[in-house]
C-alpha cells in the first residue's frame, strides 16, 4: 500500500525519532517535489534536512505535480501537491495535519490521518511506546488542543 504524506508529519516524525513506523504501518510512503523542498527548506530543523536530503527507498519522490482542482489560498504548495498525488495515485490515505489541508483532503474523498494517529496505530502495532511518543512530540512545536491529546492518551 501507498500512502501519500505531508510534510508536517514527517518533520515531526523524524524530530522525535519515528520516522521509521511509517515503513511499518504502509511500506512505502509518497511525496511530492514540493514536500520535499519543504523539508530541505532553510528553516527546517537540521536533522529533517539531513533526512530529506538521503530519502529512505521506502520513500517514492514525484515531480511534476498538477493541482487539477481550485484551492483555498491558505494551502502551502506541500498541502496542494499532496492532495493532487493522492488523487492521481488513489492513495487510500494522506497524511496530513494542517486543518484546511486536511478539510480539503476530505472535501475529495481522501482519508485522512494525521502525526498523532500515525503515533496511535504505530503504538496499536507494537512499533513504538505511545506515552513516549508524545511526551516527545510535545516537545517540539507541536500544537494540539489538550482535549485530543487526552483522547489518543487514553486509546492506549
Amino acid at each position: 500500500m501507498i500512502i501519500v504524506a505531508d510534510t508536517s508529519p514527517l518533520n515531526y516524525l523524524v524530530r522525535i525519532d519515528q520516522i521509521e513506523v511509517l515503513k511499518s504501518l504502509y511500506q512505502r510512503i509518497a511525496i511530492p517535489s514540493a514536500v520535499l523542498a519543504e523539508l530541505l527548506n532553510d528553516g527546517a530543523p537540521q536533522e529533517v534536512k539531513d533526512w530529506a536530503s538521503d530519502l529512505p527507498l521506502w520513500v517514492q519522490l514525484y515531480s511534476g505535480i498538477t493541482v487539477p482542482f481550485k484551492v483555498s489560498g491558505s494551502l502551502d504548495a506541500g498541502e496542494r501537491e499532496a492532495i493532487a498525488l493522492a488523487l492521481q495515485l488513489r492513495a487510500p490515505a494522506v497524511i496530513i495535519d494542517e486543518t484546511e489541508g486536511r478539510a480539503e483532503a476530505q472535501h475529495h474523498g481522501i482519508r485522512v490521518i494525521g502525526t498523532l494517529g500515525i503515533l496511535r496505530d504505530a503504538a496499536a502495532i507494537g512499533v513504538l511506546d505511545l506515552g513516549e511518543a508524545l511526551d516527545r512530540l510535545l516537545q517540539t512545536n507541536f500544537k494540539v488542543a489538550p482535549e485530543l491529546l487526552a483522547r489518543i492518551r487514553n486509546r492506549r
